[in-house]
């Protein structure tokens, strides 16, 4: 058996890709709230609607995708592999449970945190990657070069109020998978250290609040605006 296999079939090596996989996956989180926040800008959609055709166009951009997609899938797997295996290491519970007092609520439901998230990528995803690439998408112009109007897309989308209220509660339960994984993906790591581990913890945190507040707003704000 090869390291890399003894690597993907160890638990410290799933946790290993697990954290590294998280790590990408709030980068491009970064990444994508970039872009989105574009759509407040008021300019009708345009700048949006050019940041989208850049980002179809770009090569190295499509590259990403399939990597954020198969990194996606990978949390996903190894999320679900080790919340097996620390049943099957522990099955029989304790008579006396105090898990509240061990750890925070996060950490104890991150598994069930997940699962929601990953239910709202797959209808975020339906709703807009899949029609913008394979569903019949208007047009529009700029200086005489035409673009996809996915702002249009976006804007009948944000303009259905059970759409946006399932985008905000997914961004709070985001939120809370966010300010666990965040500091557990550097203590997995092996980056702790006395001085630096409670400041990793309030970015986290702050990193937590901040990221799925502001995708939050995009939908509320273009709801209000209709």
């Amino acid at each position: 058996m090869s390291w890399v296999s003894k690597t993907l079939s160890s638990t410290l090596g799933q946790k290993l890709l697990m954290a590294l996989t998280g790590l990408f996956l709030i980068l491009f989180l970064v990444v994508h709230l970039a872009g989105n926040l574009q759509l407040l800008f008021p300019d009708g959609g345009e700048s949006f609607n050019k940041y989208a055709a850049t980002m179809a166009s770009n090569p190295f951009i499509r590259v990403v995708s399939i990597g954020n997609f198969a990194f996606i899938l990978l949390h996903v797997i190894y999320s679900i592999i080790l919340s097996r295996r620390n049943k099957q290491s522990r099955p029989v519970a304790y008579a006396v449970s105090k898990a509240s007092t061990n750890s925070v609520w996060a950490s104890r439901n991150m598994g069930i945190l997940g699962t929601i998230i990953l239910i709202f990528l797959i209808v975020h995803l339906k709703g807009f990657y899949y029609e913008i690439k394979f569903g019949s998408v208007p047009m529009t112009s700029y200086e005489g070069v035409e673009f996809k109007d996915v702002y249009a897309i976006v804007a009948n989308a944000y303009g259905n109020i059970l759409y946006v209220a399932f985008y905000v509660l997914s961004m709070g339960f985001l939120a809370f998978h966010l300010s666990h994984g965040f500091a557990s993906a550097f203590q997995t790591l092996g980056l702790n250290h006395v001085k630096y581990s409670p400041l990793i913890k309030k970015v986290g945190l702050g990193f937590s609040i901040l990221i799925p507040a502001l995708f939050a707003l995009i939908p509320l704000v273009m709801f209000f605006q209709n």
